[in-house]
């Protein structure tokens, strides 16, 4: 399986930035969807998770009712909107897919992405 992520960059402390990443490939055709990040020198963290057709969200406790993750089941494609960002999500960030329903508790995300930049200046 191959995910593709797209739209990082950087931004001011206070603005939006989006996110997006497809799944492709692979012999499963559903999968439930997220991100992790890592910034410099911290471990890496999960962000959010979606499941295939939307119905169950997650989100870490620092991103919530800031950061809106949503997906489109029929193209195995997620997105994340980050609002309000500040100087503590400049990370990258990882898109992750699995078949697994059990990884929406887990977060033991089997496929992972190539990281995107996402830079948030003071």
């Amino acid at each position: 399986v191959q995910l593709q992520a797209s739209g990082g960059g950087l931004v001011q402390a206070g603005g939006s930035l989006g996110l997006s990443c497809s799944a492709s490939g692979g012999t499963f055709k559903r999968y439930h969807m997220g991100w992790f990040r890592q910034a410099p020198g911290k471990e890496r963290e999960f962000v959010a998770a979606i499941s295939w057709g939307g119905r169950v969200t997650k989100y870490a406790n620092s991103v919530k009712g800031r950061f809106t993750i949503s997906g489109d089941a029929a193209k195995n494609t997620v997105w994340l909107q980050m609002n309000s960002l500040q100087p503590e999500d400049t990370a990258n960030y990882y898109c992750v897919a699995d078949e697994r329903t059990s990884v929406l508790q887990s977060k033991s995300f089997f496929y992972w992405g190539q990281g995107t930049l996402v830079t948030v200046s003071s």
